[in-house]
């Protein structure tokens, strides 16, 4: 193992103490709904009583945890690009832990903004912001909805089979630790994954699509990343899901999903259309009016329900409140795809293998460049097969860098299909 230097063991000390103070801090899980919310819900819906669920969320103290975090930010020397990482991790679990505290009332919005930004966040330092991001796909969906008439595969796959495929190919290549596919009768949405288990609601039917995507998605790069920090000799901060670095490892995700095919564009609109529920429920639409509004998207009463509730948990039903998580789903994938464009142009591919060490955002990667290069950052123990093809990787990106500068608007002319300018056929 690779000894630290005396100047750098004072800041795996300080990585020992964040890690043990935030272990009681976990967001998503303290936010989730009971499925008797879904299932009353659903019933009064379909009954033509529409009701606003009623949550209710136990009061949560992390006064204690709070201090010990002020205590730590305060000593972190902020001038060394650890100290710097230390702290907007300990600033991030601080505002997670506030916003904990704030559950079921409109003060979790302000909280939520602080950590994953809103709709109308520029993406990348341009000047697109997430909502015309949002409004793209879902206009190209439309417009292929009704050229191609959209519909899912003729087969569906169910979740045994579903478990045994995962299994299969995740222990193929994080072959020296388990993750493990289990099956939930219980579970409200169609999967979930945390660092090493996936879950798949019984009696739900799969798409070879849903199989892809959460083998590259959850398999290859979360629960792939948070292996490889806990792999960590010295500094296994690196391993938590700070909500610091949500919109980078999402993106990161999403960007996988894009590079292997297992995106499709029922995917993308699904996202898209999440970014315009919330600026909805920022502007006061309530539960049902989001509810309704991914049914006449195109989704059933339970992908409808699901998707809603992304939006309020831990926020108040009625209207103007709302938890922003799913903003950054875009906003990460354009700002990975940029810095893996930025990293080829640069000959500086080598950086976007540091991502999957640990769960980082993209600036971390870049100031921490020098301690990956000198051995007290080790290098990732997995990386996903795309990531191991770098030649398929680098034609792919090299081909995007270029194709960028051709400009779709001024084509006009060269593709012109007026009936004047048509060859006979022959």
């Amino acid at each position: 193992m690779h000894e630290l230097s005396p100047q750098l063991a004072p800041f795996a000390r300080w990585d020992q103490r964040l890690v043990a103070m935030v272990q009681d801090i976990k967001l998503l899980s303290s936010l989730s709904w009971p499925r008797e919310v879904q299932l009353s819900f659903l019933q009064e819906w379909r009954a033509g009583n529409p009701r606003l669920p009623e949550v209710n969320y136990e009061r949560q103290s992390h006064a204690d945890t709070l201090r010990a975090l002020d205590t730590l930010m305060a000593e972190l020397d902020t001038h060394h690009p650890l100290g710097r990482y230390l702290h907007s991790t300990a600033r991030s679990y601080h505002d997670a832990a506030r916003l904990l505290e704030a559950r079921g009332t409109a003060a979790v919005t302000a909280r939520s903004l602080s950590l994953y930004g809103k709709p109308g966040d520029s993406i990348a330092g341009g000047t697109v912001h997430n909502i015309d991001a949002a409004r793209h796909f879902i206009e190209v969906t439309a417009a292929y909805e009704q050229e191609y008439s959209l519909h899912e595969a003729d087969y569906c796959l169910s979740a045994e089979v579903l478990q045994r495929e995962l299994s299969e190919r995740i222990g193929k290549v994080i072959d020296r630790h388990d993750i493990e596919v289990v099956i939930d009768e219980n579970l409200a949405s169609k999967a979930a994954a945390g660092a090493t288990r996936i879950r798949l609601r019984a009696g739900t039917p799969f798409s070879e699509y849903d199989l892809n995507q959460l083998l590259e998605h959850e398999a290859f790069v979360h629960s792939l990343t948070a292996i490889n920090g806990r792999e960590q000799p010295h500094f296994r901060s690196l391993s938590l899901g700070a909500p610091r670095t949500t919109g980078t490892q999402e993106g990161l995700a999403t960007f996988a999903e894009l590079v292997t095919g297992a995106v499709d564009i029922r995917r993308l609109q699904r996202i898209a259309l999440r970014i315009i529920a919330i600026d909805m429920a920022l502007r006061g639409a309530d539960f049902i009016d989001v509810f309704r509004y991914f049914l006449d998207a195109g989704q059933t009463e339970v992908e409808s329900f699901n998707s809603a509730m992304r939006i309020y948990r831990g926020a108040p039903v009625t209207g103007g409140s709302a938890f922003t998580k799913d903003t950054v789903y875009l906003h990460g994938l354009m700002e990975v795809h940029t810095f893996f464009r930025w990293a080829l142009k640069h000959n500086r591919l080598r950086l976007c293998r540091h991502l999957f060490a640990g769960r980082m955002t993209v600036g971390d990667v870049v100031r921490l460049a020098p301690l990956f290069e000198a051995g007290d950052i080790a290098a990732p123990m997995y990386l996903p097969p795309w990531m191991l093809r770098t030649n398929g990787l680098a034609a792919y990106l090299a081909f995007s860098v270029f194709a960028n500068r051709i400009r779709i608007s001024e084509l006009g002319a060269h593709y012109s299909f007026a009936d004047d300018e048509a060859e006979p056929l022959r």
